[in-house]
């Protein structure tokens, strides 16, 4: 596999929802191989005509391009939002043994 086979996918939960779990459940799944949940964070957007804030939490998911489609609609299958954030970013360079480990528990 090259680098472009592999992504990094972020998502944002309400601060009082359990992103530990939804870690968990794609870890455990192995639809990733590691998902860092960020610190509280303030969010500002357009909801609904209006501008919104909420306090969320990025969660950062490490996984394989092939991988993407099944942890999208995991994600989204679990995700308490209507139209939750759920991005998939390419990577451009990375440690070939961290890439290695990513394919080898993300079967």
């Amino acid at each position: 596999m090259n680098q472009a086979d592999y992504v990094l996918v972020l998502t944002t939960l309400p601060a009082g929802q359990d992103a530990a779990a939804l870690a968990r459940t794609l870890v455990s799944e192995r639809l990733a191989a590691c998902v860092s949940v960020l610190g509280d964070m303030q969010s500002t957007y357009w909801w609904e005509g209006r501008i919104e804030q909420s306090t969320e939490r990025q969660l950062v998911i490490k996984t394989t391009a092939a991988r993407w489609p099944l942890l999208a609609e995991r994600i989204r299958d679990l995700h308490p939002y209507e139209i939750p954030e759920i991005l998939a970013v390419p990577i451009q360079a990375a440690l070939p043994a961290y890439l290695r480990w990513v394919s080898e528990v993300t079967i």
